[in-house]
């Protein structure tokens, strides 16, 4: 867990406890790629452009010593290049697989097997222009690089008296896009992602000899990092957490029936008469936190900021922000309030400005999504 999951868990806590009843409830949400291909681009091609490797590994290997503690008996890092046939294959899947483009060619041959002299990766005006020929398609995206970095450890774990293997790779892929009568790829993009195996058993030797092999880590590793670059190309969809406020008042309470029939805009017009009433408090900040999941449940991106906006002001002064800062500072955990509040509404500004930019990448489907 990181320290910022850390620290939301605590303040989560604390703003959900007490007396107030909370839901939580999931959505899912699109959210635009970090490139915008035009609508024109139907047709790619997914090529494999890294050199032939002789010897798959790198030559670094890493042997920690253990730990003070003596919890961690092995710690082992290497480096490797990882399958690029295997990626390449998996990025051209995992591209198919979103039905973003209306083809998606594979070309996994290594297309600088055969070189005679070292050169640079980058594909030039002419290769490019003779694969598109070649390959039929609109454009190209090619695989350039695919390092691994693996961490193997073994640990005892006392409160379970057994040892736990655990091997963590990093996956590093890096992809060029290139276009026609285009000198240069029109964007490079660089990745990183990580995938993890664990085994415990009573015996050390047991639990080293039931992790992964480094052959079938290799090829799941080199695997999933051709799903990686994905999301940084196409539009993708995101699962998010929210928490309904559900009691205080009568009309929360009925709120809340309204929102399990999934009737969002009676249940709005209940939160906003609780919120008119309520001069100042939380549960006039319940109020407006519901408001603004109500129009994002029903994509009113815009009301749903207005209102989240509302709630991080009460929540401002139910932290009694102000005042903390005279003192000296403000730490997370002095105001759970403001914090999960401003969390919520960075989410929503998040999708905010990035609406336009889905728009325009999914013009191809007359913005049916």
């Amino acid at each position: 867990m990181t320290k910022y999951s850390h620290l939301l868990g605590i303040c989560c806590a604390l703003l959900l406890g007490g007396c107030q009843t909370v839901e939580q409830l999931s959505i899912d949400y699109m959210l635009p790629a970090e490139v915008s291909f035009p609508p024109s681009l139907k047709r790619v091609a997914v090529v494999n452009n890294m050199p032939s490797i002789p010897d798959n590994k790198l030559i670094v290997e890493e042997t920690d010593e253990k730990k003070k503690d003596e919890t961690e008996i092995a710690r082992k890092t290497k480096y490797f290049n990882g399958n690029s046939k295997i990626t390449t294959e998996a990025l051209a899947e995992a591209l198919a697989n979103e039905n973003y483009f209306d083809e998606v060619v594979i070309c996994d041959s290594m297309l600088r097997a055969n070189d005679m002299i070292p050169r640079e990766s980058t594909l030039s005006k002419s290769e490019v222009e003779s694969l598109i020929e070649s390959l039929d398609v609109d454009f190209l995206i090619a695989l350039e690089n695919i390092q691994l970095r693996s961490l193997r450890k073994i640990e005892y774990l006392r409160e379970w008296g057994v040892y736990a293997g655990t091997i963590d790779v990093k996956v590093y892929p890096t992809v060029k896009v290139y276009l026609p009568n285009r000198n240069g790829p029109m964007v490079t993009i660089n990745t990183n992602d990580s995938i993890f195996w664990d085994y415990a058993a009573p015996s050390i030797a047991q639990a080293g000899a039931g992790l992964i092999s480094e052959t079938e880590m290799l090829k799941e590793a080199s695997e999933f990092a051709g799903t990686v670059p994905v999301k940084y190309m196409l539009p993708h969809w995101k699962t998010s957490s929210r928490y309904l406020f559900t009691s205080g008042s009568v009309n929360m309470r009925d709120a809340a029936v309204y929102v399990r029939e999934n009737n969002w805009q009676q249940a709005i017009e209940l939160w906003k008469q609780t919120y008119e009433k309520k001069k100042k408090g939380k549960q006039k900040m319940y109020a407006a936190y519901n408001v603004a999941l109500g129009y994002e449940m029903q994509d009113s991106i815009q009301a749903a900021e207005e209102w989240a906006l509302k709630a991080q002001k009460e929540a401002y002064d139910i932290d009694k922000i102000e005042e903390k800062k005279e003192q000296g500072g403000i730490d997370i955990s002095d105001v759970p309030n403001y914090f999960a509040v401003t969390r919520y509404l960075n989410e929503l500004q998040e999708r905010k400005e990035g609406m336009t930019r889905l728009n325009v990448q999914m013009e191809r489907f007359k913005n049916d999504f």
